[in-house]
Order: structure tokens, then sequence, then C-alpha cells
């Protein structure tokens, strides 16, 4: 068994912290992330600073300024991941935030109050205290709100959750061992503490990376939910465009004519976001959504269609009249599209007809695809 000494351990740590954490905060710029991302980079920044000034102190236990700075941005770092969970759920931070830099400055201020005479542990327990409540803290609000919505979610409770634990366990032997107990030293003591600081931050960066791109598909989905009747930007929500086209092909029965319905789906969201960032993919959904509205008749109805997609509902004289029209709105994203900045690649996407089956063709477009839909003259709605 390799035994490492506490500055080796330190500095691996600090390693392995550093560069997630870099890894993190440069992401968080080049997407220029908003909200969570931002207040997680934040705790990634404490987890830098809290490592960087621990591998000091090892080095030269001397140097009390190390476990000064280091407690203060432990606490801080761990609290700033619970806030990232309240920003990410949309719950107010005002007195969060105020209350996770007072005990941050508590935790700092209690290696002050001990002294020297309070040797490698000074104010010890106020941190063990702060970050048990803080993790735990987070674990719960990762599973509730919006947040809770998202499997990746549980992976970020476990994470913080462990960590409460582990700081509930060594809140308790030091009190009742005290900190140069064998137990205390061999289940709590600093080379574990270390390498349970390594597999965490590991995996609290994967999770939270995965976290943000999926909030980036969400939030910058081609359609939003709105709550009015007549939808916004001249696009109908879902339940809305569905009665209006009832009351179209029932009127179009009786008059012998058709009713073409085009599905508009934004497809390789997720992979734009990761791709060139939120913002890029939010550019992209907005650009298809005007391009699609502007593209087709005065009088068609363009409703909303899950979080990524358009329905268009027109008049067509014939099959062939459907699927031209359908191409017009296709050559329409392909002219608007192509000028929307970061995302200039090509992806596959497919048109079909229907009824009828006509046959599949294939060409490149960017990733959406239409499929022009000529509805019989029925009052039951348009055959898919």
């Amino acid at each position: 068994m390799i035994l490492l000494d506490q500055v080796t351990l330190s500095a691996v740590t600090a390693l392995v912290v550093v560069v997630s954490g870099i890894y993190f905060i440069i992401e968080t710029f080049a997407r220029r992330d908003e909200g969570a991302g931002r207040v997680w980079s934040l705790g990634f920044l404490g987890a830098m600073l809290t490592s960087l000034s621990y591998m000091v102190w090892a080095a030269d236990p001397a140097i009390t300024w190390g476990v000064v700075i280091g407690n203060g941005t432990f606490v801080a770092g761990t609290g700033c991941m619970w806030l990232g969970c309240r920003r990410f759920n949309a719950r107010r931070m005002t007195v969060t935030a105020l209350v996770v830099g007072v005990a941050a400055v508590g935790a700092s201020v209690a290696v002050l109050a001990a002294g020297p005479e309070g040797g490698a542990w000074a104010g010890a327990l106020w941190m063990f205290v702060c970050l048990m409540v803080f993790a735990g803290l987070g674990a719960g609000e990762s599973l509730r709100g919006e947040m809770g919505r998202y499997r990746t979610a549980r992976a970020l409770a476990a994470v913080l959750g462990l960590q409460s634990l582990f700081y509930v366990g060594r809140t308790i032997v030091a009190l009742l061992a005290g900190f140069d107990s064998p137990l205390f030293q061999t289940m709590f003591g600093t080379a574990v503490t270390s390498v349970l600081t390594v597999i965490l931050t590991i995996v609290a960066l994967v999770v939270t990376s995965v976290l943000r791109a999926d909030r980036a598909v969400d939030r910058g989905p081609l359609l939003t939910a709105s709550v009015s009747l007549l939808g916004t930007e001249g696009v109908l929500p879902h339940g809305s465009f569905l009665r209006l086209l009832d009351q179209a092909l029932a009127r179009a029965s009786g008059r012998g004519e058709q009713i073409a319905v085009i599905a508009v789906r934004v497809e390789d969201l997720p992979q734009i976001a990761s791709a060139f960032g939120a913002e890029t993919a939010r550019a992209v959904a907005e650009a298809c959504r005007a391009s699609v509205v502007r593209n087709v008749p005065a009088l068609a109805l363009v409703g909303e269609d899950g979080r990524s997609g358009l329905l268009l509902a027109l008049r067509a004289l014939s099959e062939p009249d459907a699927r031209r029209q359908g191409a017009i709105v296709s050559r329409g994203l392909v002219d608007d599209l192509g000028g929307v900045s970061g995302a200039s690649s090509p992806w596959w996407a497919s048109a079909s007809g229907c009824p009828g089956r006509a046959p599949r063709t294939r060409t490149r477009w960017w990733p959406w695809h239409v499929r022009p839909l000529v509805a019989p003259p029925t009052p039951s709605g348009p055959r898919s």
C-alpha cells in the first residue's frame, strides 16, 4: 500500500480541483452562461482557492493565513453550490447569499480567534458545521423545483449529500474522540478527505456541465409555452392551433377544399448548444421561428408543436402544391439560418410527403425537416 505525505496529497488534490475549476469557468465564459452556471463557477473558484491555500499550509504549517483563507473559501464554495441550485430553481438568493457570506467570514474569523494555540484544526468545527449544512441544503435543493425534473440532478444531490454525511460524521467524531484520535485520523483524516474531494470534484464537474447543457436546450427551444390564446409573434399555442385547424377542416370539408399541414421540427439543438453554446442555440431557434412565420402565406395558421417544433396549416390545391409550399419554407430556412453566427455547419435532415406515401428524399439542410401533409376534407383532423 502506497502512503502519500500531506504535501503530496494536497498537491494532487489542488491539481484536480484547479483543472476542473478552470475548465468549468472557461466554459461558463465561452457559453456566456447566465444564472446557475455563474454561481457554480464561484463555487469552483472557491474550491480552487481552498486547495491552493491548504497546499501552501501543508508545505509550511507556520503560514497560518493558508488555513484562514482555506476555511473561508471552503465554506463559500460549498455555499455557492447550494446557491447555484437555488438559482437554477429561480428562487430568491438575497438572504441566503448573505447567510453564506457571513458563514464564510465566520470560518476565517474562527481560525484567527483560535490563534496559534489552535493548532492545525483551528476553527475546524465551525467549518465542519457550515459544510454539513450547506451541502445538505444543496442536496435537497437539487431534488426540488425545476431542477428536480432532470435526472442528472440526482447525481449532484448524491455528491452534495455524501459530502454532508461525511462532515456529519467528521463533526461527531471530532467532538467525541478528538482530532488526534486514531478513529478520526483513520476515517476522517486528511488522506480520506483528499481522496473524497478529488472524486466529488470530478463528479460535480460532469454533473453541473450536463445540467447546464440540458438547461440551455430547454431555455433555448424554438417554442415556449404561452398563456395567451392568440400566442406571440404570430405563433399560436398548440391547443389554439388544433381548435382553429378543426374549424378550418370543417369548412374545407363542405367546400371540397384541401388543407395542408406542414410540420417543422428543430433537430440537434442539444448538439448545437454543446458545440457552440446556449446563446447560439437560442439564436438559431429564434431565427427558425421568425423564418417560418415570414415564409408562410399571410392567412396560414402557425402553431406550437412541443418544445422544438411548429405546425403550419394552409390551403393547398393538391399534394404537389403542398410539397411546393413546404419547399418554400425549407428554402427560406436555409437562406435565413445561413447567417446565424457561430453555427455554420450543415446537418442531415429529411423531407417526406403524406398521404400517398411519396418517396422519401434526402438532402443537406440545417437541422430541420419539413414534412408536408395533405389533410383530406374531413372534420376529424389531418392524417400523419
